[in-house]
């Protein structure tokens, strides 16, 4: 799963998504984001990419208790194509969330211990991975946008931490998974896959960073 990542700096966030505008959103810098954020979400529209802040964990619009996107801040990309809860998502409301890296538990031989590791692409300072987004509207019509990150099974360096891994989209491949066109599963399908083996840097971080109230760049430096 995915269930804490980082994302600072965010300046650079138009050119790298190709923005159609200029950001007219704050961002501060978080180096500990869980499930209930306001993060930056891109999505596609008329007059191209824009970002727009959502809500991690995605509340369907037929969700009666907004408290339901706790439970949805992933979908497991091998059965998204078939689960009525993703379907309609995953082929009309994809989006990229943007991210520094993120942070994945390793559980020892005791199974008590839990390891922190901080973990991102090689190659990529600010990369996306692949989401699905909604709209919800309370009792008040006040309308929340929700995002939820897709995940998949892990590469050779991510299986010694754990069995699932978040989808990192390489940069070739987000106006694929942005474009409103492709609604078929065989367009689709294929850019939901791990990141290639010994494209990651992972190393183990500060125990800190298992409390959200912590959030400072210590959280990514590596442990001696």
């Amino acid at each position: 799963m995915c269930g804490r990542y980082t994302l600072y700096q965010t300046e650079d966030l138009k050119d790298r998504f190709n923005l159609s505008a200029k950001p007219l959103i704050h961002v501060d810098d978080n180096y500990n984001v869980a499930p209930g954020q306001y993060m930056p979400v891109i999505t596609k529209g008329e007059k191209g990419n824009t970002v727009s802040l959502m809500k991690w964990g995605l509340i369907p619009p037929w969700a009666e208790d907004i408290n339901i996107g706790y439970k949805l801040i992933n979908a497991k990309s091998e059965t998204v194509f078939e689960k009525p809860m993703w379907h309609s998502p995953v082929l009309h409301s994809r989006c990229l969330v943007p991210a520094r890296g993120f942070y994945e538990w390793k559980v020892l031989s005791d199974s008590k211990t839990k390891l922190p590791f901080y973990i991102h692409p090689k190659d990529l300072d600010l990369f996306a991975f692949a989401g699905l987004w909604s709209t919800w509207e309370d009792v008040e019509k006040r309308s929340i946008m929700s995002f939820s990150i897709m995940t998949t099974g892990p590469n050779k360096e991510m299986a010694e931490v754990h069995n699932r891994m978040p989808v990192i989209l390489r940069p070739e491949d987000e106006t694929s998974w942005l474009e409103p066109s492709r609604r078929d599963r065989g367009s689709l399908e294929p850019l939901l896959r791990p990141y290639e083996d010994d494209g990651l840097d992972m190393y183990k971080v500060s125990e800190d960073v298992n409390s959200p109230r912590n959030n400072d760049e210590h959280l990514i430096y590596a442990l001696e």
